[in-house]
């Protein structure tokens, strides 16, 4: 009697979602929808990260064979889309603006790094965007699915106390109702932390690679600086300013 209950009773993954309590479908279809939210990260960022890592390792080689700032802003000039490397570049060439008329070239280097190194933070928090979320999923999503679990187990004994019975078919099925909502965290919790780790290697990878143009684009900037390459206005002061010194 107990077996032909058992068989009776739709034990498939649909067939337990359709028997199980209102709270627990709730838990399922969160869980579900983080799950597919995890997914779509993954491919729509790595894809993003992938392409940028590219494209920035082929703007540093060719940074890398400018002799000067000017020589490396034209070479930006011919980066297509929104590069990185032309924007870390105009930070340089905006503060040599800004500087006209200092002869501390010390002073120039120290506000060119502090804002390039303002600049990699800045790109590297941009590219980090939606790894908060994978860290909640993965974390949240097994106390989650627990919670519907022991809902469906304590329904589960409701019932038998009700039915006043410890029949394995009373008992079976919502036990199993419960479980998957278990299986379902899990399902959407392991997944978000392989992707949260597999993300922070490649974000910490890019923040490299950002590091190592702003620290060729200062080194350039350097360069210009001990030999005298910047323009009179920029390096040293202009003869009106020192008339209006005197």
């Amino acid at each position: 009697m107990v077996a032909s209950d058992l068989m009776q009773t739709d034990l498939s993954v649909w067939g337990m979602y359709h028997h199980a309590d209102i709270v627990v479908k709730v838990v399922m279809i969160g869980l579900l929808l983080a799950s597919v939210v995890t997914w779509a990260l993954f491919f729509g960022k790595f894809a993003e990260l992938s392409s940028a890592k590219r494209r920035l390792k082929r703007e540093h080689i060719a940074l890398s064979e400018a002799r000067s700032l000017d020589e490396a802003s034209r070479t930006a000039a011919s980066f297509k889309g929104h590069s990185h490397s032309a924007v870390l570049l105009n930070d340089a060439q905006n503060e040599l603006e800004l500087s006209a008329g200092t002869e501390d070239t010390d002073g120039i280097k120290e506000r060119t790094s502090f804002r390039l190194e303002r600049r990699v933070g800045a790109f590297s928090r941009h590219a980090g965007r939606g790894n908060g979320f994978l860290a909640t999923i993965g974390s949240v999503a097994p106390f989650i699915g627990l919670f519907g679990t022991v809902w469906g187990i304590m329904n589960s004994f409701i019932g038998i106390a009700q039915t006043q019975t410890t029949n394995l078919a009373v008992v079976a099925p919502g036990i199993a109702e419960a479980l998957l909502a278990t299986a379902i965290g899990l399902v959407a919790a392991i997944p978000a932390v392989v992707i949260y780790n597999v993300f922070a290697r490649m974000i910490a990878g890019y923040k490299a690679s950002l590091g190592d143009v702003a620290a060729q684009v200062l080194l350039l900037q350097s360069r210009d600086l001990d030999l005298g390459k910047v323009t009179n206005e920029v390096a040293r002061p202009s003869a009106a300013q020192k008339l209006r010194v005197g």
